[in-house]
């Protein structure tokens, strides 16, 4: 009880000093958002590199600029460190590590056990916990609570656990970690009451739910969600694409509807940590309930195909051209997996440069905010320049990423045949651009009757 009450009344009065584990485009923007509220921060990553620059006031992260970071660094209570030792001197720790696929699509928390291990080293009684990486239901009882039972702790007696999921969602200038509703659940019922209270301050709009697997589970409901209607999209794109009726008007006239539809859109494939990832964790957890997924797989199975697609479609439309990919020139427009960011995790842009260089073609990519990536060999590719001229060597241009910046008039007149993923060229008349969801076939009839006419 007492350790209850002095906990509630230091997050009361700001004077709780928070933990954060995990300074990548969660853990920053969170740690930000902390010190805001007044509250001293410290911050734990073991990136060196990353810290280092933190402490310079120079941000790696794409939503936080380097003036925020200058202003909190000017309050004298963010701290970042890559000493797990000073988790001796907190009294709440949020956890926000990655949480990848292993390479046979297993689950990884690798990172949250190793937290969970510096943790059972360092941690005091009446510490609130709560696990922000995205996993399957069961992990924050699984993985934390029964390791500190195992020293003898009581969860809402001795620490305080809760799981709460994140929903950032990088380059989105409308919501941010503090204007988007933040699910939370707690072990116990004071794990839950002391969670609100503190991610309350941080946040418009706490939603408290029964348990930490409602929360985990809403995360992988959420992302799945999307996966499997963006799945269906891509499937109704390549139908689309056989039967010769362009996909993108299909949507646009279905979304007239004002009730009993919600647009998703076709793409060249699936990116960012969350839609790859969440629905395999899901599945693997379902799995261990004797229960498949089969809306899972194969979604997540055509979303995986639309790397193979779009070279399919490429070698459609180099073929006009009396070209092959091998040994064509083929500029990729965009790498990033979504457009206004730097974030390459994932990207459908970076199998379809892999495929498209085992097909024997030269490959270079234009993005202004992904500057570079390693390839498969380990090799170090970076952005050309952008320079137009430049652009009409090429034997054919691949849209990727829809950057607002791009200028696609202009792309679309510099004569070169372009494959459009995303429609970022609608209402763009050219016979040089081609869009996937759509017929080259058809394509060429239409302008062979407009010549004749």
């Amino acid at each position: 009880m007492a350790r209850y009450e002095e906990l509630q009344q230091k997050i009361q009065r700001k004077t709780a000093r928070v933990g954060v584990i995990g300074l990548g485009y969660v853990g920053l923007p969170l740690a930000v958002e902390t010190i805001k509220s007044g509250y001293t921060v410290i911050g734990i990553d073991l990136h060196g590199g990353k810290i280092e620059s933190l402490k310079r006031g120079e941000s790696y992260v794409q939503d936080i600029s380097n003036e925020t970071l200058q202003e909190c660094l000017a309050t004298n209570r963010f701290f970042p460190t890559t000493d797990y030792s000073v988790i001796e001197e907190l009294d709440a720790i949020s956890i926000c590590v990655p949480t990848p696929l292993s390479p046979n699509q297993d689950p990884d928390t690798s990172y949250i056990i190793n937290v969970v291990e510096q943790i059972k080293r360092f941690m005091k009684r009446g510490m609130l916990i709560t696990l922000e990486s995205t996993t399957y239901p069961g992990t924050t009882e699984e993985l934390i609570q029964r390791e500190f039972e195992k020293l003898g702790y009581r969860a809402g007696i001795d620490f305080f656990l809760c799981y709460s999921p994140e929903r950032v969602d990088p380059g989105n200038r409308k919501y941010s970690t503090y204007n988007t509703p933040k699910v939370i659940g707690g072990t116990t019922e004071r794990c839950m009451e002391l969670g609100t209270l503190l991610y309350g301050s941080l946040v418009k709009t706490v939603v408290p739910v029964s348990s930490p697997k409602v929360a985990e589970m809403s995360k992988l409901l959420e992302n799945t969600f999307r996966s499997v209607n963006i799945a269906f999209m891509n499937e109704m794109a390549m139908m689309c694409d056989r039967m010769g009726i362009n996909v993108w008007e299909v949507i646009k006239a279905a979304s007239t509807k004002p009730f009993g539809f919600m647009p998703f859109y076709p793409g060249p494939g699936i990116g960012g940590h969350c839609i790859p990832l969440d629905p395999m964790y899901l599945s693997w957890k379902a799995k261990g309930f004797r229960f498949h997924s089969q809306f899972i797989e194969i979604a997540q199975s055509i979303n995986d195909n639309m790397p193979d697609y779009v070279r399919n479609k490429t070698a459609q439309v180099l073929n006009i051209y009396a070209k092959a990919i091998n040994s064509s020139r083929i500029l990729i427009l965009g790498m990033a997996y979504k457009p206004e960011v730097d974030d390459l995790r994932e990207s459908p842009g970076l199998e379809i440069y892999e495929l498209f260089t085992n097909s024997g073609a030269t490959v270079d990519y234009y993005d202004p905010y992904a500057q570079s990536f390693v390839n498969k060999k380990g090799e170090i590719v970076h952005s050309i320049a952008n320079d137009y001229e430049a652009f009409k060597t090429y034997d054919c241009m691949v849209l990727i990423t829809n950057h607002q910046c791009f200028a696609y008039q202009e792309l679309a007149d510099l004569g070169v045949a372009i494959i459009d993923t995303r429609n970022a060229f609608e209402g763009i008349t050219n016979p040089n651009v081609y869009r996937i969801g759509t017929s080259v076939a058809i394509k060429q009839e239409k302008e062979v009757v407009s010549l004749l006419a």
